[in-house]
């Protein structure tokens, strides 16, 4: 038996302590919003946060948050920092087709915890691991900066 915090929700589940949290989170419990992209860690496109920090559910294991908080897309509706980029993002019309987005977005939004007022090399280091393909990456920098109430 597995416990944890899933955007402030206790969770309990019998799933292999191995298992993969992404498959958890869609499978187990069934949460969409996290996304499956490559199963290696390398696209971001399941990314969550745990403990606050970015991490790749891919490769995170069920075990590694025992009694941890994480939070997927799903919470960033009721998150101060995650309705700024989430307006942002509407603002500037990040999305083409979308599917990247959930991980985009969390990995903005704990680099602007992190880092309230990010330089353009702050936003590629925290945005690297994110993989667009549409090609939306001037979008999301500029949604950044304007979450992060600079200019672009």
């Amino acid at each position: 038996m597995a416990q944890f915090i899933l955007n402030g929700e206790q969770v309990t589940t019998d799933a292999p302590a191995d298992m993969p949290l992404l498959w958890v989170l869609r499978d187990v419990i069934g949460s969409s919003g996290t996304k499956f992209g490559c199963g290696i860690g390398a696209c971001g496109a399941c990314t969550v946060h745990l403990e606050g920090q970015a991490v790749r559910s891919c490769l995170t294991s069920l075990a590694s948050v025992e009694g941890k908080q994480v939070a997927t897309i799903e919470a960033m509706a009721r998150d101060a920092v995650g309705q700024r980029v989430q307006a942002a993002w509407r603002e500037i019309d990040v999305v083409q087709c979308g599917y990247c987005q959930s991980g985009q977005i969390m990995s903005a939004v704990a680099l602007l915890k992190s880092r309230p007022k990010p330089s353009d090399e702050d936003i590629d280091g925290a945005m690297s691991g994110n993989i667009c393909r549409c090609g939306t990456y001037q979008r999301i920098r500029i949604a950044i900066k304007k979450a992060a109430g600079s200019t672009a």
